[in-house]
């Protein structure tokens, strides 16, 4: 991996899709024991999985994963905590402020 340069791995991985009353989610685990790491890209090949309501769906598929350049996951890291700060500026109540 250079400073500039992306590489694409290849992956098999599991998908899994809740459409259920307590849970909506969907993950993705690769199957060889891939890991992410800040600034990479992950995309999974084929159709759009649907989950009818109340069912949980899981389906085989290939994922390729754009690995961050040098520079790039230098700059996710710089630049993460200051993303995520502007995430608690914010607060969720009932109370109304008048």
């Amino acid at each position: 991996m250079g400073l500039l340069t992306k590489d694409f791995e290849r992956v098999p991985c599991t998908v899994e899709v809740s459409h259920c009353f307590d849970s909506l989610h969907a993950h993705v685990r690769f199957d060889d024991g891939s890991v992410i790491y800040p600034g990479d890209e992950v995309r999974v090949h084929g159709a759009e999985i649907m989950a009818p309501f109340g069912e949980v769906v899981t389906e085989q598929r290939m994922a390729t994963i754009a690995r961050a350049s040098k520079l790039e996951r230098l700059w996710t890291r710089l630049t993460g905590d200051l993303e995520v700060m502007e995430l608690c500026e914010f607060s969720f109540s009932e109370e109304v402020t008048l």
